[in-house]
């Protein structure tokens, strides 16, 4: 029988962040979903994803409490073979922005570099669920979520040199990796831009399969951030996914803080996982510190998109371990609190689930990240030695007819005549 009831709840599991959430019914769930004791009514009676964590009574439970409340007799989420290569992709992404750190105080890189380093098992958790025909959208923060779909060390070290070679030819840098082969349709500077590319490219997926009659089971996942969450884009897209139905997963990276704003500060409901039954789709926290728990929340909400019973919104509560970019000294956050994310590396608790269940030991994960130093080092030789784009290539992909401003009547680029800048100094 349905209860309603208003009580003051942790919220991110801290004592002295603390709201009073309005009276909500509720119902008891026909089955749980990673550990809830009870779910909100969501709008679809074909919507097997509910909502966890509907009440915030704990801070989130970690990978032994979801096995037990799930109530599988195989207490193993993971096969050795997937466990190793989830560890492959964090190590990867994880030594990939050490190494971005160390070229960009070195003179290599230019402009903004946002690290990932803390919130890998995010991007691990959902891409590596993903086909090479799935679209991944992405932030500024974008390196990582281009290697987890497939994207090459070197095309991505390449691209931040701005080298030829890179995956944009060297004309996108850190913040726009993009790869048509490997449906990465881009990282997007401004906040809240990539979130209607996402919403097109499911809309295409259900437009082929529904209008064109094509085989089509290809999802979308966009990634943002918390602070995204607070811009008109959001709310306009989640309300066209949940109008038809689209397969999308908005996965909001929340790492508590939009530069040096606090989330708790910003927003007047900081649980952005509710702001999905609003729009009549399915909401889920869970926590972004956890690749096991971040891949079984990722496997529901992508199986619900390949059946055509639409979107999901999943707020992954995770942290940055370093400042907003690398030109941030980031003095803003709290030493405990960086502290206290810090003790809960994705990876460090990775590598004790794969040791501690025998699925995999010491030396094995050794190996591994001996194979992703030499790879890391490698794309960086690469980087180095590879060309920089040719004059030429400033003009191309900016204009749609090639024969207008960018190329002369001569066929040639008009930037190579040596008078194309002449009177630019008197002007």
């Amino acid at each position: 029988m349905a209860t309603s009831f208003s009580a003051t709840l942790p919220l991110h599991g801290s004592q002295e962040n603390r709201l009073l959430l309005p009276p909500i019914r509720l119902a008891p769930p026909p089955s749980s979903f990673l550990g809830s004791t009870r779910s909100l009514t969501i709008p679809s009676s074909r919507s097997r994803l509910y909502h966890a964590h509907a009440a915030r009574r704990s801070p989130v439970v970690g990978v032994q409490e979801v096995v037990k409340d799930k109530k599988v007799t195989n207490s193993l989420l993971i096969t050795k073979e997937e466990g190793l290569e989830l560890y492959e992709d964090m190590i990867l992404g994880r030594s990939f922005e050490d190494m971005c750190a160390q070229m960009y105080y070195r003179g290599k890189m230019f402009g903004f570099v946002h690290l990932y380093n803390g919130q890998e098992a995010v991007s691990t958790g959902f891409i590596k669920l993903l086909t090479q025909s799935d679209s991944v959208v992405s932030t500024y923060r974008d390196h990582v979520h281009a290697l987890s779909k497939g994207v090459s060390a070197r095309a991505v070290m390449s691209e931040l040199f701005g080298k030829v070679t890179g995956c944009c030819r060297g004309q996108g840098g850190s913040m726009h990796m993009f790869s048509k082969e490997h449906n990465m349709l881009g990282g997007f500077a401004f906040i809240g831009e990539g979130i209607p590319v996402a919403t097109g490219a499911a809309f295409t997926s259900k437009y082929k399969r529904e209008v064109l009659k094509q085989s089509c089971e290809d999802v979308t996942v966009a990634f943002f951030g918390d602070g995204t969450c607070n811009n008109g884009q959001f709310y306009e897209c989640l309300n066209m996914a949940a109008l038809y139905k689209l397969p999308i997963i908005f996965v909001v990276e929340n790492n508590l803080w939009a530069i040096g704003m606090s989330h708790l500060r910003s927003t007047s409901d900081p649980e952005i996982w509710k702001k999905g039954p609003a729009f009549g789709m399915p909401g889920v926290h869970v926590d972004g510190m956890d690749v096991l728990k971040v891949r079984e929340v990722a496997k529901e909400a992508v199986t619900r998109a390949r059946r055509g019973e639409g979107p999901t919104l999943v707020e992954c509560e995770t942290y940055r371990f370093r400042g907003h970019s690398l030109a941030d000294p980031d003095e803003l956050r709290d030493a405990a609190e960086k502290a206290k994310y810090a003790a809960r590396d994705p990876i460090t608790a990775l590598k004790k689930y794969l040791m501690e269940n025998k699925l995999a030991n010491e030396g094995e994960l050794k190996m591994i990240e001996k194979k992703i130093d030499e790879l890391v080092e490698e794309a960086v030789e690469f980087a180095d030695a590879s060309p920089q784009p040719g004059r030429s290539q400033l003009l191309e992909n900016v204009f749609a007819d090639p024969k207008g401003f960018g190329i002369g009547p001569d066929g040639r680029y008009r930037c190579e005549d040596p008078k194309f800048t002449e009177g630019t100094a008197q002007v």
